[in-house]
């Protein structure tokens, strides 16, 4: 499991650093961290959190969250008889 954090978190920050090529990898962490408003040790940053923020980043604000999208309904009635399993 820890392998695919890894694999993803270098996947999204390459295209990341890509951009500013003359910083090095902890000012682009710190660059990161200060436009999530972490305010702890820049060890303290948990991988979830800088995937999510690698993940939205470039989005729109409206954009939902990927996580929470997949399970997204529109309607209530059919979340609500898929929830049930009659869907």
């Amino acid at each position: 499991m820890k392998y695919h954090r890894l694999n993803e978190i270098i996947e999204l920050l390459q295209p990341e650093w890509q951009k500013t090529p003359d910083v090095n990898l902890l000012q682009l962490l710190s660059t990161l961290a200060e436009e999530m408003k972490f305010e702890g040790k820049l060890a303290e940053l948990s991988d979830d959190a800088l995937i999510y923020h690698l993940k939205m980043r470039n989005s729109e604000k409206n954009e939902m969250i990927p996580g929470l999208a997949k399970d997204h309904e529109d309607d209530f009635k059919a979340a609500l008889l898929k929830a049930r399993g009659f869907l």
